[in-house]
């Protein structure tokens, strides 16, 4: 039996298992975090904070109270969708002739899928229009995290000790840092001032390398998508935000009317492919990251050199 010619049906498991596989090489935060499975119905993460330290009791002595607070963050799925038109040919080739149409399509699919998780948890706005989305609402690194450094483009790596230092002065650890290509390009522009060697060549050229400083690091232009001004995030991406997505994506072949504001698709001899991913995400400890951004009148000095 055909799995894609009915209106409503699911990529298949292997092709599910591929998307999210491409995604993790072209989306900072699946690069920096561990995936973690997330239920339709979402899910709540228990963060349990220890402000104070352990006491020493001496024999016959009182045991202190030790301060903590006690959270749940909620990790629910955000549905995202993408859906592209084809001629009306497609339903009418065998499955083997469809398969790799369905590929092209889960490789077109993912890309988009590993961008929205990106642009949305940064910035909190729409992939699509670019606005905010209530959807998202404060659940974004812009809008939670607190910790600002202003990006100086001659000093980069002095910007990233500062939001290190910021991080790790309340107690925090740094497991990565995610950059966009203009922060990436001002690391490699980088030279001694005695030899004039490149400080960080890795950075070169455009080079992403996926370590730096000890540290997981990724050079995405989802970081300054957009209006943003974000240049860089560090932080302690590996424990203290969760990301993943719930196992079936949908696949919809829709052969009547106007799903896409298009026009007609029988007038048109066309067909809708749409694809849908229930993605969510949780920060769940926001002092534990750091922004390097610009402020409008840096915005507007940074523009002026270019």
């Amino acid at each position: 039996m055909s799995t894609t010619t009915t209106s409503g049906t699911l990529f298949k498991p292997e092709l599910v298992t591929e998307m999210f596989n491409k995604v993790k090489g072209h989306s900072s935060l699946a690069k920096l975090c561990g995936i973690s499975p997330i239920p339709f119905a979402g899910t709540d993460t228990f963060v349990f904070t220890m402000d104070g330290e352990a006491s020493i009791v001496g024999e016959g002595k009182n045991k202190p109270a030790g301060e903590a607070d006690f959270a749940p963050v909620t990790i629910k799925p955000i549905k995202f969708i993408y859906q592209h038109r084809v001629t009306d040919e497609f339903v009418h080739l065998a499955e083997e002739k469809q398969l790799p149409y369905l590929k092209a399509f889960s490789e077109g699919f993912a890309k988009k899928m590993s961008r929205a998780l990106d642009i949305a948890a940064f910035h909190g706005v729409n992939p699509y229009d670019g606005e905010a989305s209530d959807t998202v609402g404060n659940n974004c690194f812009d809008k939670a995290v607190e910790n600002v450094i202003t990006y100086d483009s001659a000093k980069p790596d002095d910007n990233i000790d500062d939001a290190v230092a910021l991080i790790q002065g309340a107690d925090g650890a740094v497991t990565g840092i995610a950059m966009s290509p203009t922060f990436g390009s001002a690391l490699g522009k980088m030279k001694t001032a005695d030899s004039h060697t490149a400080m960080y060549p890795e950075f070169r050229f455009g080079a992403n390398p996926s370590t730096f400083g000890g540290m997981a690091s990724d050079v995405n232009n989802t970081m300054e998508f957009g209006s943003s001004n974000d240049r860089a995030i560090v932080g302690d991406f590996a424990n203290a935000f969760k990301w993943g997505y719930a196992e079936n994506v949908p696949l919809e072949i829709i052969q009547f009317g106007d799903p896409d504001g298009l026009g007609d698709l029988k007038r048109t001899n066309q067909i809708v492919l749409r694809a849908e991913a229930y993605i969510g995400w949780g920060i769940l400890d926001k002092t534990t990251f750091a922004r390097i951004t610009t402020d409008g009148a840096a915005a507007a000095s940074e523009q002026g050199t270019e």
